[in-house]
Protein backbone atom coordinates (compact mmCIF):
# COMPACT_ATOMS: atom_id res chain seq x y z
CA UNK A 1 0.00 0.00 0.00
CA UNK A 2 1.60 3.34 -1.14
CA UNK A 3 1.57 6.15 1.41
CA UNK A 4 -0.17 9.55 1.01
CA UNK A 5 2.82 12.38 0.95
CA UNK A 6 1.80 15.85 0.70
CA UNK A 7 3.90 18.75 -0.20
CA UNK A 8 2.61 22.26 0.70
CA UNK A 9 4.01 25.69 0.58
CA UNK A 10 2.69 27.99 3.32
CA UNK A 11 4.08 31.68 4.71
CA UNK A 12 4.71 32.36 7.96
CA UNK A 13 1.09 33.80 8.59
CA UNK A 14 0.34 30.32 7.31
CA UNK A 15 -1.44 31.41 3.80
CA UNK A 16 -0.87 28.67 1.03
CA UNK A 17 -2.86 30.61 -1.87
CA UNK A 18 -1.09 31.17 -5.16
CA UNK A 19 2.57 30.52 -4.24
CA UNK A 20 3.72 30.04 -8.00
CA UNK A 21 2.45 33.11 -9.91
CA UNK A 22 0.52 36.46 -9.69
CA UNK A 23 -2.74 34.98 -11.77
CA UNK A 24 -2.51 31.07 -10.40
CA UNK A 25 -5.21 31.73 -7.31
CA UNK A 26 -7.05 35.21 -7.28
CA UNK A 27 -9.90 34.49 -5.28
CA UNK A 28 -10.90 36.96 -2.36
CA UNK A 29 -9.37 39.45 -4.81
CA UNK A 30 -5.76 38.33 -3.26
CA UNK A 31 -3.10 40.41 -4.82
CA UNK A 32 0.13 38.54 -3.64
CA UNK A 33 0.33 35.71 -5.94
CA UNK A 34 3.80 34.32 -6.83
CA UNK A 35 5.18 34.92 -2.80
CA UNK A 36 7.27 31.64 -3.14
CA UNK A 37 9.35 32.34 -6.66
CA UNK A 38 11.89 34.67 -4.89
CA UNK A 39 12.99 31.65 -2.82
CA UNK A 40 13.71 29.16 -5.37
CA UNK A 41 17.29 28.07 -4.90
CA UNK A 42 20.03 25.34 -5.52
CA UNK A 43 18.57 23.79 -2.20
CA UNK A 44 15.01 24.08 -3.01
CA UNK A 45 15.55 22.52 -6.20
CA UNK A 46 17.52 19.72 -4.66
CA UNK A 47 14.38 18.90 -2.75
CA UNK A 48 11.58 19.05 -5.36
CA UNK A 49 13.49 16.82 -7.36
CA UNK A 50 14.02 14.54 -4.31
CA UNK A 51 10.50 14.43 -3.66
CA UNK A 52 9.51 13.38 -7.46
CA UNK A 53 12.38 10.73 -6.96
CA UNK A 54 9.57 9.04 -4.89
CA UNK A 55 6.19 9.07 -6.58
CA UNK A 56 4.08 5.81 -7.84
CA UNK A 57 0.97 8.38 -8.82
CA UNK A 58 -0.05 12.10 -8.49
CA UNK A 59 -3.52 13.07 -6.48
CA UNK A 60 -4.39 17.14 -7.28
CA UNK A 61 -7.39 19.04 -6.20
CA UNK A 62 -8.86 20.50 -9.61
CA UNK A 63 -6.95 24.39 -9.33
CA UNK A 64 -3.47 22.91 -9.00
CA UNK A 65 -4.58 19.92 -11.55
CA UNK A 66 -5.44 23.01 -14.47
CA UNK A 67 -2.62 25.11 -13.44
CA UNK A 68 -0.11 21.45 -13.93
CA UNK A 69 -2.03 20.50 -16.67
CA UNK A 70 -1.74 24.17 -18.69
CA UNK A 71 2.42 23.74 -18.47
CA UNK A 72 3.75 20.40 -17.65
CA UNK A 73 2.75 18.62 -21.08
CA UNK A 74 4.57 21.20 -23.07
CA UNK A 75 7.80 20.29 -21.14
CA UNK A 76 8.93 17.60 -23.05
CA UNK A 77 12.59 17.43 -22.27
CA UNK A 78 12.89 13.32 -20.86
CA UNK A 79 15.87 14.57 -18.77
CA UNK A 80 13.53 17.05 -16.61
CA UNK A 81 13.01 14.68 -13.66
CA UNK A 82 9.80 16.61 -12.47
CA UNK A 83 8.29 16.56 -16.12
CA UNK A 84 9.30 12.88 -16.54
CA UNK A 85 7.06 12.39 -13.58
CA UNK A 86 4.34 14.59 -13.91
CA UNK A 87 3.64 13.59 -17.92
CA UNK A 88 4.35 9.55 -17.82
CA UNK A 89 2.54 8.53 -14.26
CA UNK A 90 -0.69 7.73 -13.15
CA UNK A 91 -2.90 11.12 -12.23
CA UNK A 92 -5.73 11.84 -10.11
CA UNK A 93 -7.79 14.43 -10.00
CA UNK A 94 -10.87 15.19 -8.06
CA UNK A 95 -13.27 17.32 -9.10
CA UNK A 96 -16.99 16.60 -9.53
CA UNK A 97 -17.35 18.87 -12.70
CA UNK A 98 -14.10 17.77 -14.82
CA UNK A 99 -15.07 15.66 -17.69
CA UNK A 100 -12.90 15.92 -20.16
CA UNK A 101 -9.21 15.98 -18.93
CA UNK A 102 -6.83 16.55 -21.55
CA UNK A 103 -3.51 15.56 -19.99
CA UNK A 104 -2.65 12.11 -20.69
CA UNK A 105 -2.66 9.85 -17.93
CA UNK A 106 -5.53 11.52 -15.65
CA UNK A 107 -8.60 9.76 -14.45
CA UNK A 108 -11.38 12.11 -12.47
CA UNK A 109 -12.55 10.95 -9.23
CA UNK A 110 -15.75 11.52 -7.83
CA UNK A 111 -17.71 10.25 -5.12
CA UNK A 112 -17.03 9.46 -1.77
CA UNK A 113 -13.22 10.73 -1.33
CA UNK A 114 -12.27 8.55 1.33
CA UNK A 115 -13.59 5.31 -0.45
CA UNK A 116 -11.62 6.84 -3.95
CA UNK A 117 -8.80 7.79 -2.11
CA UNK A 118 -8.41 4.86 0.44
CA UNK A 119 -8.13 2.81 -3.34
CA UNK A 120 -5.56 4.53 -4.69
CA UNK A 121 -3.30 4.27 -1.58
CA UNK A 122 -3.77 0.30 -1.73
CA UNK A 123 -3.47 0.10 -5.87
CA UNK A 124 0.05 2.66 -6.08
CA UNK A 125 3.43 1.50 -5.57
CA UNK A 126 5.34 3.89 -3.90
CA UNK A 127 3.67 7.50 -2.65
CA UNK A 128 0.91 8.77 -4.02
CA UNK A 129 1.46 12.60 -3.76
CA UNK A 130 -0.09 15.59 -3.56
CA UNK A 131 1.47 19.16 -4.65
CA UNK A 132 0.04 21.82 -3.90
CA UNK A 133 -3.97 21.64 -3.59
CA UNK A 134 -4.56 23.01 -0.65
CA UNK A 135 -8.57 22.61 0.14
CA UNK A 136 -8.24 18.79 -1.08
CA UNK A 137 -5.33 18.22 1.45
CA UNK A 138 -7.43 19.86 4.27
CA UNK A 139 -10.17 17.35 3.32
CA UNK A 140 -7.64 14.34 3.21
CA UNK A 141 -6.21 15.53 6.53
CA UNK A 142 -9.70 15.40 8.19
CA UNK A 143 -10.23 12.01 6.88
CA UNK A 144 -7.18 10.95 7.97
CA UNK A 145 -5.97 9.66 5.19
CA UNK A 146 -2.57 11.78 5.10
CA UNK A 147 0.59 9.42 5.88
CA UNK A 148 2.99 12.41 6.17
CA UNK A 149 3.49 16.16 5.11
CA UNK A 150 6.56 18.11 3.76
CA UNK A 151 5.41 21.78 5.15
CA UNK A 152 7.69 24.39 3.35
CA UNK A 153 7.46 27.74 5.36
CA UNK A 154 8.61 30.93 3.22
CA UNK A 155 9.85 33.30 5.42
CA UNK A 156 7.43 36.16 4.70
CA UNK A 157 4.12 37.52 6.03
CA UNK A 158 1.13 38.69 3.47
CA UNK A 159 -1.79 39.65 6.17
CA UNK A 160 -4.12 38.34 3.63
CA UNK A 161 -5.07 35.10 1.63
CA UNK A 162 -6.59 31.95 2.23
CA UNK A 163 -4.64 29.59 5.00
CA UNK A 164 -3.51 25.81 5.16
CA UNK A 165 -4.58 25.16 8.72
CA UNK A 166 -7.73 26.93 8.96
CA UNK A 167 -10.08 27.51 11.73
CA UNK A 168 -11.83 24.36 11.99
CA UNK A 169 -9.25 21.81 11.44
CA UNK A 170 -9.71 18.54 12.60
CA UNK A 171 -6.54 18.55 15.61
CA UNK A 172 -4.19 16.56 14.46
CA UNK A 173 -0.82 15.28 16.31
CA UNK A 174 2.62 15.11 14.07
CA UNK A 175 5.83 13.51 14.43
CA UNK A 176 9.30 15.27 13.14
CA UNK A 177 10.51 13.10 10.13
CA UNK A 178 13.28 15.69 9.42
CA UNK A 179 13.61 18.79 7.95
CA UNK A 180 16.81 21.57 6.98
CA UNK A 181 16.70 25.16 6.12
CA UNK A 182 17.48 26.70 2.51
CA UNK A 183 19.69 29.25 2.06
CA UNK A 184 17.08 31.62 1.31
CA UNK A 185 15.81 30.61 4.46
CA UNK A 186 12.98 28.28 3.33
CA UNK A 187 12.19 26.15 6.00
CA UNK A 188 11.74 22.21 5.04
CA UNK A 189 9.93 19.75 7.69
CA UNK A 190 8.76 16.61 7.20
CA UNK A 191 5.69 15.59 9.21
CA UNK A 192 4.73 12.09 9.95
CA UNK A 193 0.91 12.50 10.81
CA UNK A 194 0.41 11.01 14.56
CA UNK A 195 -3.10 11.07 15.58
CA UNK A 196 -4.68 13.15 17.50
CA UNK A 197 -3.00 15.51 20.21
CA UNK A 198 -1.97 14.85 23.51
CA UNK A 199 -2.57 17.23 26.27
CA UNK A 200 -1.01 17.59 29.88
CA UNK A 201 -0.48 21.01 32.09
CA UNK A 202 2.95 22.56 33.52
CA UNK A 203 0.88 23.28 36.89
Amino acid sequence: MGKLVSTIFVTLDGVYQAPGGPQEDTRGGFEHGGWSFPFGDDDFGRFVTEVFGRPGAFLLGRRTYDIFASFWPNMTDPADPIAAKLNGLPKYVASSTLTDPGWAGTTVIRGDLAKEVTALKERTDGELQVHGSGALVQSLLALGLVDTLHLLTFPVVLGTGLRFFADGAVPTRFRHAGGSITAAGVSIQTYDVAGRPEYGSYA
